[in-house]
């Protein structure tokens, strides 16, 4: 079966052929994953490797793709949401997807919060104070999420990726990139002490819980089965080929601007406002703001991104337990032994694609709980230090979620509850499973650094 014309289903629609008109959640998944603690951490690489590790960001590419159209191929091939799933694996998954979803989503809110509120401090030095600002853009992130639908967010998710790629490519060209330097990169070397930067690249940026929203976003554009599985690997992959070019954006912006002249950043998102005082010393003040206008798409994007990608999860979570204990699990029962793609009306009525394509999940009070959740509660953590078994709760649930992921991605699209045509095939499964090694290498790395 192939996606190119518009056979199958009766009186539905479908694209002749993948087009770049399409695309769209691919553009949400890269705005929503890119953070500015993954920028400070591609700078700091930079900074202290100079252009040894870009190879390292261009298997980070490769890897986020293969993840990606993972998640993707799985809600178009089967029909069936990724919690759902997750739940024919198992009630361990439930319970893990349970607490994380929650405790993770209360520290989160903070952080993203603080993260958007940073550049907006140090564009009006003489307005209010961080926590001030960081409360008005949770609140405004809730607001533009309650009351827009998916076409009106995915909209500004174009226009914010869109600054923060001009932003850093701008950034980039400004402090005169080596590109001599630049190809030699590619050449795969681990410089002394570098094992854990180069593992951190080729994971880290760009890989978060958002990587599983990208299924539901998949959904929410239309997009409900398997003739639209070419449009979305175009989608993937120019989402994860924008990420690229934001990390070898700012390893150059490392490499050049602060490897050479031995400059340190803070670590977090701090870092960003570190590098806006140097360009603003080097190259001006106009320099300065733009970046600093960048800092802030890169941080609100992920914001909302989160805030309409996991609320749409949690709602999925919440609706799948409704009808487990009403009785009737045995849809996803009968979903998981289908042997070819279903149709729309099939997706709709096991509340799976078409529900979440409809806005259904979007209206939900689940949704709208999970988006309150994420911006109220968190603001206490504005205003107090992190409880120390909360951060340490956090950091164990977080470290645990990629592996989590790429792991049950592979055993997904390898058995019978994927239809035979579109399980993984050799490449796939190699790209999955060393996914999931290095996941697993770089959960131990992050809970042996928690703060126990």
């Amino acid at each position: 079966m192939t996606d190119t014309t518009e056979e199958s289903t009766p009186g539905a629609v479908g694209p002749r052929k993948s087009s770049w008109r399409y695309i769209g959640p691919g553009i949400v998944v890269a705005a929503t994953g890119v953070g500015a603690g993954d920028l400070v951490a591609t700078l700091i690489a930079g900074s202290t490797f100079g252009y040894t590790l870009m190879w390292a960001a261009v298997i980070g590419c490769v890897v986020k793709i293969s993840l990606a159209e993972a998640c993707g191929r799985w809600h178009l091939a089967t029909g069936r949401t990724l919690f759902d799933g997750w739940r024919s694996l198992g009630s361990w998954t439930t319970v893990y997807f349970a607490f994380y979803v929650v405790v993770w989503g209360f520290v989160y809110g903070a952080t993203a919060m603080s993260s958007s509120a940073l550049p907006i401090v140090a564009l009006f030095p003489d307005g209010p104070g961080l926590k001030t600002w960081a409360v008005l853009t949770g609140l405004v992130g809730l607001a533009f999420v309650w009351f827009n639908r998916y076409a009106v967010f995915e909209k500004v998710m174009t226009v914010l990726i869109g600054v923060m790629f001009v932003v850093v490519v701008y950034v980039a060209i400004r402090v005169g990139p080596d590109v001599g330097a630049s190809f030699a990169g590619l050449a795969p070397v681990l410089p002394d002490g570098s094992l854990l930067y180069t593992l951190g690249l080729i994971g880290g940026v760009g890989g978060t819980i958002t990587m599983a929203a990208y299924g539901y976003w998949v959904n929410a554009k239309g997009w409900t089965d398997t003739r639209w599985m070419k449009v979305m690997r175009l989608d993937n992959r120019v989402a994860y080929v924008t990420t690229g070019i934001f990390v070898v954006a700012m390893l150059v912006v490392g490499a050049e601007l602060l490897h050479a002249s031995e400059i340190a950043l803070t670590k977090g998102d701090r870092g960003l406002i570190d590098l806006g005082a140097v360009l603003e010393e080097r190259y001006g003040a106009a320099t300065a703001k733009l970046f600093l206008v960048g800092f802030f798409a890169t941080s609100f994007s992920s914001l909302i991104g989160v805030w309409h990608g996991v609320s749409l999860m949690f709602a999925d979570f919440v609706e799948r337990l409704r009808r487990d204990r009403a009785g009737a699990g045995a849809d996803g029962a009968a979903g998981a032994t289908r042997s070819g793609a279903p149709d729309a009306a099939e997706g709709g009525a096991d509340g799976g694609a078409a529900e979440v394509a409809s806005g259904a999940k979007e209206r939900s009070v689940a949704f709208r709980g999970y988006l309150l959740w994420l911006t109220f509660p968190p603001i206490s953590l504005l205003f107090l230090d992190q409880p120390f078994g909360l951060v340490v709760a956090y950091g164990v649930l977080g470290a645990f979620f990629m592996p989590f992921l790429a792991l049950t991605l592979l055993w997904l699209l390898n058995s019978s509850r994927t239809p035979a045509e579109w399980r993984n095939g050799i490449v796939s499964n190699v790209m999955l499973a060393a996914a999931g090694l290095l996941f697993v290498v770089l959960c131990v790395q992050q809970v042996r650094d928690l703060p126990w």
